[in-house]
């Protein structure tokens, strides 16, 4: 499977955990689990999904191993920072450890993922190869 498709599916598994949050929110009436909700749809849907267009536009770069690298730390991160910040913010503070791993693996991912896109040759002289 392409790393394009892997982000893709990834990003509607994203997309499910995020609109349950704000279903679980706008039924209840408690909005307190906000912060997790914007999470989940922007950096688990809309990151996600951007980063699968990135690939899909630029096989050269995909078919690189950092690829995969990639999206293995940035969904490990994921999937260990955002159910610590829904714990946190119901008032768990011993999720907040693994809430700072989770991101720090995050912000990992996105570092190889810049490093990726700025050391690319193919991506011409505007920058985007479009």
């Amino acid at each position: 499977m392409s790393i394009s498709s892997l982000f893709f599916k990834g990003a509607v598994l994203w997309f499910v955990a995020g609109t349950s949050v704000g279903m679980q929110m706008g039924l209840s009436g408690n909005h307190n689990f906000i912060d997790a909700h914007a999470h989940l749809n922007l950096l688990g849907w809309v990151s996600s999904a951007l980063f699968g267009c990135f690939y899909k536009l630029h096989p050269i770069i995909a078919a690189k191993r950092r690829t995969w690298v990639h999206f293995t730390l940035y969904n490990a991160g994921l999937a260990l920072m955002l159910p610590s910040l829904y714990l946190v913010q119901a008032g768990y503070e011993w999720a907040e450890p693994l809430m700072q791993i989770g991101s720090t693996l995050t912000w990992a991912g996105v570092i190889v993922f810049a490093i990726l896109v700025v050391t690319a040759p193919g991506l011409g002289k505007n920058g985007v190869g479009i």
